[in-house]
């Protein structure tokens, strides 16, 4: 049995909509608060991974997860088809220029996960050069991790039903226009061969553990995401720094404004 028959695209049976919002209201205060921390410390950095398939509202989730965060504290890479240059260097290159610095949240909508996915779909790449490519993103992570990035990796998981809703919502209201495109249809053929690569993914890519996002209801996907985050934003831990300065040592006692 593969990991995403034991994940439910819409989340908990027994979770209610409304609790579920309050609840996540909270945990995005947490996300502000120790993202805040974060930048204040510059010491720690911290990458979130989103994965799924077309529509399954990767955007729309980093948009809403950080809505009560500085734009100056989180930083968002989307990586699609190679450039000729990027084609010229190995796959992690134009992965590691993005990665983010201390004190800062970097979000890759699709990351590197997309150089094992789409050759293996299409077989464009040979099999020998794929497994090559699961050792090397385990090593990459672990570097990244051993340098004082914490990595979370989210798979969005969206149901075949619902994904064709979310498309055909772009074709069908105006608004949405802008996100059809054809090939995301033309993926769907293959939906398959893209869930037994991921299954793949799961298996040979989970020292650092993969999380199953239910996507079918917005609100269980940002309340799960959020969770996510604020958990390993804990287990970072990041503090405020003390004052650095050696010359400067207030004396509130004579200060105008003590009350």
């Amino acid at each position: 049995m593969g990991v995403l028959e034991n994940h439910n695209p819409e989340g908990s049976s027994d979770w209610d909509k409304k609790e579920i919002k309050k609840k996540t209201e909270k945990l995005l205060d947490e996300v502000y608060e120790y993202s805040k921390r974060l930048y204040a410390e510059n010491k720690q950095s911290l990458l979130i991974i989103l994965q799924g398939m077309d529509a399954s509202g990767k955007d729309g989730l980093t948009r809403t997860l950080f809505k009560k965060v500085s734009p100056a504290w989180v930083n968002v890479h989307s990586f699609k088809k190679p450039t000729e240059e990027e084609f010229a260097h190995d796959f992690l290159w134009r992965i590691h220029k993005c990665t983010p610095i201390a004190g800062s949240i970097t979000v890759f909508n699709r990351s590197h996960y997309e150089d094992i996915l789409v050759p293996s779909v299409y077989g464009y790449i040979d099999l020998e050069t794929i497994d090559k490519r699961y050792e090397q993103i385990n090593n990459f992570e672990k570097y990244l991790e051993g340098n004082g990035t914490k990595i979370v990796k989210c798979y969005l998981n969206v149901g075949y039903d619902k994904q064709e809703e979310k498309l055909l919502e772009r074709i069908n209201t105006a608004e949405k226009h802008w996100k059809h495109s054809d090939g995301d249809w033309e993926t769907r053929v293959h939906w398959d061969k893209f869930m037994h690569v991921y299954e793949t993914l799961f298996s040979k890519c989970n020292a650092i553990p993969w999380h199953i996002i239910p996507c079918n209801h917005n609100w269980a996907k940002l309340y799960s995401a959020a969770r996510i985050v604020v958990e390993s934003l804990k287990e970072m831990d990041p503090q405020f720094p003390a004052i650095e300065s050696e010359k400067f040592t207030p004396d509130y006692s004579k200060s105008k404004y003590r009350y």
